[in-house]
């Protein structure tokens, strides 16, 4: 008995072959070939409303895709409102709200939030928030709050918060705080607050405060330092408060003060000292506590205690 053609392979690639000739003028106007259903099922083309396996060459107007959308470039300037649900594929994924897995070749680029697991070739972006798992060839950034695990290769940032896991080749930056472990290879900054862990390669600071265990490579400052902070050449800022040390140099600055632990090559407080520092040179307007060092001075002493080797203290 003879095979029926129905099922042969040559009739199945014929299938496929009328079934995309049939999706390519619908993608170019605008339209989509949906199968079984204009709302759900399998659709080729610019499908403003679906559930399931979606096929199209650039989205635009969309409104919501919730299941699999497979894009080849990125998304017009009238998909500003779309929400794609699920796990989204192309060059550069993107909508307005994206949830579940967005995967970009170059990148991934949301107009508002990305929330799931968010990973670009190149980098990763929105307009408001990225939270979860956001790792970028180059960089990862929100205009927003970023939140979770949070890689660049080049550089991670924030114009609000960045809270997590925080890993950058170069710089990570916040706008207003910067909380959890921040690594970097050159920098770490905030415009408000720095806290928890943070290593950086080169420097960290904040406009307002550096909290926890910072280490750097060259410097840290801040308006106010708190916990453990240590730097290779120099730290300083108008509080410190905790243990603070440096090769080099530890500052405060005019009428600021030191309240705990300063260790470094020169202790340079132009405001008072509560507390220890070990120095070569240790130089306090006034000490509540001790200095130990080659040089200590003591501005507020009578003339004759102001300079002492070994240690000193306000009498």
């Amino acid at each position: 008995m003879r095979k029926s053609l129905t099922g042969s392979p040559r009739r199945r690639a014929a299938a496929w072959a009328a079934i995309l000739a049939l999706a390519v003028p619908s993608v170019l106007f605008g339209q989509s070939l949906d199968i079984p259903s204009k709302k759900w099922g399998l659709s080729f083309g610019n499908s403003p409303e679906f559930t399931g396996l979606r096929f199209n060459f650039r989205d635009g107007g969309v409104r919501r895709v919730t299941g699999v959308n497979v894009t080849l470039w990125q998304p017009r300037k009238d998909n500003k409102e779309a929400v794609i649900e699920g796990l989204s594929l192309g060059t550069v994924p993107g909508g307005a709200h994206l949830r579940g897995i967005q995967l970009g070749l170059l990148g991934v680029a949301a107009e508002n939030s990305a929330i799931g697991i968010n990973i670009g070739g190149l980098g990763i972006g929105a307009g408001e928030n990225v939270t979860g798992i956001n790792i970028g060839g180059l960089g990862a950034g929100a205009g927003g709050n970023l939140t979770g695990i949070n890689y660049g290769g080049i550089g991670v940032g924030s114009g609000k918060n960045v809270t997590g896991i925080t890993m950058a080749g170069i710089g990570a930056g916040a706008g207003e705080n910067m909380t959890g472990l921040n690594i970097a290879g050159v920098g770490l900054g905030a415009g408000k607050r720095l806290s928890g862990l943070n290593i950086s390669g080169l420097a960290a600071g904040a406009g307002e405060v550096v909290s926890g265990l910072t280490v750097c490579g060259l410097a840290a400052g801040s308006k106010e330092l708190r916990g453990v902070t240590i730097a290779g050449g120099a730290l300083g800022g108008e509080v410190l408060k905790g243990v603070h040390i440096a090769g080099g140099m530890v500052h405060v600055v005019k009428d600021g003060r030191l309240v705990g632990f300063a260790g470094s090559a020169f202790n340079y407080f132009r405001g008072s000292q509560t507390g220890l520092s070990i120095g070569i040179v240790n130089y306090a307007f006034h000490v509540d506590g001790i200095q130990l060092g080659l040089v200590n001075i003591v501005r507020d002493n009578p003339k004759y205690l102001r300079v002492l080797p070994v240690f000193n203290t306000s009498f």
